[in-house]
């Protein structure tokens, strides 16, 4: 007899009662998803997470006295950490990928529905990255105006990390740039999901990316995300 999994311990962390209250709502009608704490601001986010051990961190970006940016380190820095996803709105791109480069495992905007905030958390505790498609275009723009236009040198890295994916290696790294889940990446190829982390696992190999994030920059620098 097969043993049920251990649900996915959550931490809220908003300075918002009312979004914190809403998140747990959702959540708690969830299977599989239990929320174990929640924190009004970074510092108690930490502190938190210290005590109740969560896989994911939901961590709004703005808040008085420490906000989410300034909590990444910290919440990383624990044992186990937890993979941390930030809540955002529309126009706050460039803090998003503040956040992104700080180690955060995406972002989720605050007005996204019910079903895609338990998926975002699903997707982040098994490893994968969390991008919010609404803007994900915007904030990856930012990052490859932020770094600058790659060499010679660079460019002719690239084109050889990219002839080494197979076509359907290629059509992944695409949906990777448009911000696509595993379930969708799985439902747009019509494929499973399974077979949908086998491929991400290779285009993070044969491009040399450690991230989704990073495969998704690629995409968006070769044009295959468009």
């Amino acid at each position: 007899m097969t043993e049920p999994s251990a649900p996915i311990r959550v931490l809220v962390v908003d300075d918002e009662a009312m979004i914190r209250h809403g998140v747990r709502l959702i959540l708690r009608h969830a299977e599989g998803i239990d929320v174990v704490a929640e924190a009004a601001n970074g510092h108690a986010a930490v502190e938190e997470a210290a005590a109740h051990r969560p896989d994911v961190a939901l961590v709004d970006i703005r808040m008085p006295v420490c906000d989410g940016l300034a909590a990444i380190a910290p919440l990383l820095a624990l044992d186990p950490a937890p993979r941390v996803v930030m809540l955002t709105t529309f126009g706050d791109d460039d803090n998003v990928v503040r956040a992104l480069r700080e180690g955060a495992a995406g972002f989720l905007l605050k007005d996204e529905g019910p079903q895609e905030l338990i998926s975002a958390v699903r997707a982040a505790a098994a490893g994968d990255s969390v991008l919010s498609p609404g803007v994900t275009g915007a904030v990856i723009s930012r990052m490859l105006r932020s770094g600058g236009a790659p060499g010679d040198a660079e460019g002719a890295l690239v084109d050889e990390r990219i002839a080494r994916l197979t076509g359907r290696e290629r059509e992944v790294l695409a949906m990777l740039g448009q911000g696509l889940s595993n379930q969708g990446i799985a439902g747009r190829l019509g494929i499973g999901v399974g077979t949908v982390k086998t491929h991400v696992g290779a285009v993070l190999d044969k491009t040399g990316s450690a991230s989704r994030v990073q495969a998704a920059l690629l995409a968006h620098r070769t044009g295959l995300a468009s």
